[in-house]
């Protein structure tokens, strides 16, 4: 989906290096692949077809970091949402109604020992 992306750190020797392989337009996924000593990462259309694609070697991989990109709620969790909603909002008019009982210091509260 558009906005994911993945974050590969690479060993470089005596420093580090950041990768970035990010689905750019509207439809494109980015893929991870891992087999025989080699990481891949790829862009690739709704068709499978790959538009850019990173290879590293697994023995340097330092990191590699999944980002997907926000998705919108689904109308279940809308309507989830909305049910928890309504659920606190009654409860916090419930705690509102209460009323403690008065007390005029007559009551043992504690007992002194």
């Amino acid at each position: 989906m558009k906005g994911d992306r993945v974050e590969i750190v690479v060993d470089a020797g005596d420093t580090t290096r950041t990768y970035e392989v990010v689905a750019t337009r509207a439809g494109r996924r980015v893929e991870v692949t891992i087999g025989r000593g080699v990481v891949e990462v790829a862009e690739v259309t709704r068709s499978g077809t790959p538009v850019r694609t990173a290879r590293f070697m697994s023995s340097r991989l330092l990191a590699l970091v999944e980002h997907p990109a926000p998705r919108p709620p689904t109308e279940d969790e809308r309507a989830d949402e909305a049910r928890e909603r309504a659920r606190n909002m009654s409860r916090a008019r419930m705690t509102e109604h209460r009323e403690l009982p008065e007390r005029d210091g007559t009551e043992n509260d504690h007992v002194a020992g």
